[in-house]
């Protein structure tokens, strides 16, 4: 959800729940529990948009319009297709029922208001009904529920895990189930309205003061102007609660997000914690002692909520989270809760969009997350390499930097919430990510996340209302049209796709089964950038080169950033990593992994190791030692 201003977000985080920058503990995986996995690839699709053959991409276009994808269109073919293209864990984005423009009132829906809506279609983290799903996605919208079920159980039988968002940090202002189990109860249903804070409330209020909407600015309007019954400057909402991303106004700025209200997980407001905090050490523990310690605890009404949510759509067969803004939320409640999730099912797969460095280690060690976004470290950096104004000289040091948590952190080049490769404000061309997505792939264990279009070279360019160009609109309705080239009438086989976006996406897959095949990329690191930024001729900070290995397998990973020079140089190997591979004397052949063609020797000598690289304009070598 970092479409918002994260900057702020942040701000108000650290001010609202103290948080401190701690020295890190290291606490390095043995090598026996590495070497036993391997590489993990998670392929986000925004649901709604991947079916649609639609192309008439009307800004702020109907549903009738625009056209909609459907769980029913993820058939057993486009399923296949997915899981061959190296793929693990398929989430699905915007599957929990979040508030629509459409009009679903036959079948007992309430409508929703667009003054408190983004787009048309919404957005997929102002979830208004946590116990179903989004009608939009349905063929029969009074039996969706059950074909999401079905979805899940095709896509386990293509091999696949299956991912959705939970955003525990905030629900829709209109936040009403129609589906709650028995004994469950909507978020805010017993909140007491009269106070600020209490610690079982759900939301914070602003006692006697009202809502208000946002007042627009720079020529915004609701739906894009389109005169709509409930469109009028109006949302009843007495008192008003504060706003998602922590704004306490009861009429926020158009830039907040107004369309969500925060949840209350017992902190005061001058950010005291009402419930027990983990003991000092218990970030050493495992989920099962953290599950035992918050057994006869007294828990907020919010954490129960949230908890059995979770276990809900797990005893459904979903088998992991995308948690949105999760820094944004106490980690004493994610210990709370996955731990919870894990007693269900241990091998579920947890992931939290946390962008605070500051806070990596409390979220994985104390709040049991299996993965965060390497955002605002690789991401960031990989992007200024491909836009030609940075150095490769700064990727070594964010490895060494994380290297005690290096594989808990998901490595992208694309989601929901970035800028497009292709797109004229990221690279402008997707020829241009081949190195990086290299990179982001084979340098760590950690798992890789593809969003649905990259592998074609998605530009983003559709200005569908109210998303930006250069995004792929969250949104909005319309199609994707690399991928509507690629689904190719629901064929799923890419018969109209160019020859570009076939070559693309046959890269991608090399790539990507490469590396979940791989024991050396779920194994061991060392750098060889710096080593040879300082011993070799004509090596320099356009290229990186490093090296991975297992028992049984050995890589040399090199790749050119830059889009004109092809550069030759003599790679050299440290004497101390010679040793670690256990390198004999003489030449060793070394031949490319992702195309099969290129080969080169490598020479030890006296301890020493050289190999020949020539290596064109983006390009990447995966090399094998043999």
């Amino acid at each position: 959800m970092k479409h918002y201003n994260i900057i702020i977000s942040t701000i108000i985080i650290m001010s609202f729940f103290g948080c401190k920058n701690e020295e890190k503990t290291i606490q390095e995986p043995t090598k026996s529990k590495i070497e036993m996995k391997k590489k993990e690839v998670v392929y986000q699709v925004f649901t709604r948009l991947f079916g649609n053959t639609n192309t008439t991409n009307k800004p702020w276009g109907t549903l009738e319009e625009n056209g909609v994808g459907k769980f029913n269109d993820f058939t057993d073919k486009a399923l296949a297709e997915i899981k061959d293209l190296g793929v693990t864990h398929i989430w699905y984005t915007g599957v929990p029922h979040h508030d629509v423009i459409t009009d679903y009132t036959e079948y007992g829906i309430s409508n929703d208001d667009p003054d408190i809506v983004k787009g048309r279609a919404g957005s997929p983290y102002a979830v208004k009904d946590y116990y179903n799903v989004n009608p939009d996605l349905a063929e029969n919208v009074e039996n969706r529920l059950q074909e999401f079920e079905a979805l899940i159980e095709r896509s386990h039988k293509a091999g696949l895990k299956v991912i959705i968002d939970i955003v525990p940090n905030h629900v829709a202002r209109n936040y009403q189930s129609l589906t709650n189990p028995e004994g469950a109860s909507d978020f805010g249903a017993e909140d007491d309205t009269s106070v600020v804070y209490d610690v079982n409330n759900n939301f914070y209020y602003n006692p006697g003061e009202a809502f208000k909407v946002p007042e627009w600015k720079n020529g915004y309007q609701p739906l894009g102007g389109e005169k709509h019954p409930m469109a009028d400057g109006k949302f009843n909402e007495n008192p008003a609660k504060w706003t998602g991303n922590g704004s306490r106004a009861s009429q926020p700025d158009m830039n907040d997000w107004y369309e969500t209200v925060k949840v209350n997980y017992g902190v005061s407001p001058d950010g005291k914690k009402d419930f027990e905090e983990l003991p000092d050490g218990f970030e050493n523990e495992d989920y099962k002692a953290h599950f035992e310690f918050w057994k006869g605890k007294t828990i907020p009404s919010s954490w129960k909520k949230f908890k059995d949510i979770t276990l809900y759509w797990t005893e459904k067969g979903v088998d992991g989270f995308r948690y949105d803004m999760a820094e944004m939320v106490p980690v004493e409640f994610w210990s709370y809760m996955n731990s919870h999730i894990k007693m269900k099912n241990p091998d579920a797969f947890l992931l939290a969009e946390v962008y605070n460095p500051s806070m990596y280690r409390d979220y994985i060690q104390k709040g049991k997350m299996d993965y965060l976004y390497d955002k605002v470290q690789l991401y960031d950096t990989l992007k200024h390499v491909m836009q030609g104004h940075g150095k490769t000289d700064n990727i070594p040091p964010i490895q060494d930097d994380l290297k005690d948590i290096e594989h808990h952190m998901l490595h992208f080049l694309e989601n929901h919430d970035e800028q497009r490769i292709a797109s004229p404000d990221f690279a402008g061309s997707a020829e241009k990510g081949k190195p990086a997505m290299v990179v982001s792939t084979t340098i760590s264990s950690s798992p890789t996340m593809v969003y649905f279009g990259q592998e074609f070279g998605e530009s983003g360019a559709e200005d569908l209302g109210f998303g930006d160009p250069t995004r792929t609109s969250i949104f909005d309705y319309g199609s994707v049209p690399s991928l509507v080239r690629w689904v190719n009438d629901k064929k799923f086989d890419g018969g109209q796709s160019t020859k570009e976006e076939l070559a693309l996406r046959d890269f991608y897959k090399r790539l990507l089964n490469f590396t979940i095949n791989s024991s050396a990329l779920a194994g061991n690191y060392q750098d060889l950038h710096a080593y040879n930024r300082e011993h070799t001729e004509w090596y320099n900070d356009k290229v990186l080169s490093f090296v991975r290995w297992s028992n049984d397998e050995k890589l040399i990973i090199v790749s050119n950033f830059n889009t004109e020079n092809t550069y030759g140089f003599e790679l050299q190997l440290p004497e101390d990593l010679v040793k670690k591979l256990n390198l004999e004397n003489g030449n060793h052949e070394v031949k490319d992994q992702l195309y099969q063609k290129y080969t080169s020797t490598l020479m030890v000598e006296n301890g020493k190791a050289k190999v020949r690289i020539d290596i064109n304009p983006l390009e990447s070598f995966i090399l094998k030692i043999k």
